[in-house]
């Protein structure tokens, strides 16, 4: 429950932080600001949209700093994972290997071994 409360934070603050980033204007636009490009085209005025969208981007920041640690803090304590294929075939091979209750002991058929291999010849001088 709250991985999913802070993952949806987390989106909506990463979303934030590129729609505030698009909307601030590079350096490089201030230099048309001099001929009086630049002043008429903004809604906070000449030096205030700077300053609120940089400051709105700085808070959205540290939310996204905290959402990530918190994530990572989250994720690090959850709970046991599933065990895997290769346990869970482990704990059953055991039970597989008695044998079944209507066969006699006697007629499972004996283990075979494999023949002695020949000794090397040694070579003839």
């Amino acid at each position: 429950m709250l991985h999913t409360i802070l993952m949806s934070v987390h989106f909506f603050t990463a979303i934030s932080i590129i729609a505030l980033v698009l909307l601030q204007r590079g350096k490089g636009a201030e230099a048309g600001a001099g001929f009086g490009a630049g002043a008429s085209g903004t809604v906070f005025g000449a030096r205030g949209a700077g300053t609120a969208l940089s400051r709105a981007t700085a808070i959205l920041a540290g939310i996204f700093m905290i959402t990530s640690l918190s994530l990572t803090y989250v994720g690090g304590h959850a709970a046991a994972p599933a065990p895997s294929v290769l346990d869970r075939m482990s704990q059953q091979a055991p039970a597989n290997s008695v044998p079944a209750q209507g066969v006699p002991a006697s007629s499972a058929p004996a283990p075979q071994t494999a023949p002695a291999s020949p000794a090397p010849a040694s070579p003839a001088h």
